[in-house]
């Protein structure tokens, strides 16, 4: 985790639904400079929250987490690595490409739930605790 953690929707999605408060977890676990975000994630996972105290919580961890951006060099790099991927009949959902490239960008692991990120050539993964199981 050299250069932080770029935490999937699918971890936040996790704990919540545990009953968990991520930004605790997330701060307990990493430290408050480690962990990474994208758009994509901060769409998947404040969207679903249906109580404002808690979805104005988790806006302003996201706020100061490290923010990778989305541009239009993120779109090409996602181009090519899902043109590539599915060359090789490895389909994964565009969403989970843009968070890829996002980590890849910054040389930060991915933290997740989902098995799709495992066949991102040169994408490091990080070990979800136990403990959020």
């Amino acid at each position: 985790m050299e250069n932080g953690v770029l935490v999937d929707s699918s971890v936040y999605i996790h704990l919540l639904r545990r009953g968990v408060d991520p930004v605790a977890a997330f701060l307990d676990e990493f430290g408050p400079l480690d962990v990474v975000t994208c758009g994509i994630v901060k769409l998947e996972v404040v969207r679903g929250i249906k109580n404002p105290k808690a979805r104005a919580h988790l806006e302003s961890f996201l706020s100061v987490c490290q923010f990778v951006p989305t541009t239009n060099a993120r779109y090409d790099d996602a181009t090519e690595l899902a043109w590539s991927l599915d060359r090789s009949g490895q389909v994964i959902p565009a969403t989970d490409i843009l968070i890829a490239v996002s980590a890849l960008h910054v040389g930060a692991s991915v933290l997740t739930l989902d098995h799709h990120f495992s066949v991102v050539p040169r994408l490091s993964m990080a070990k979800v605790p136990k403990s959020w199981l």
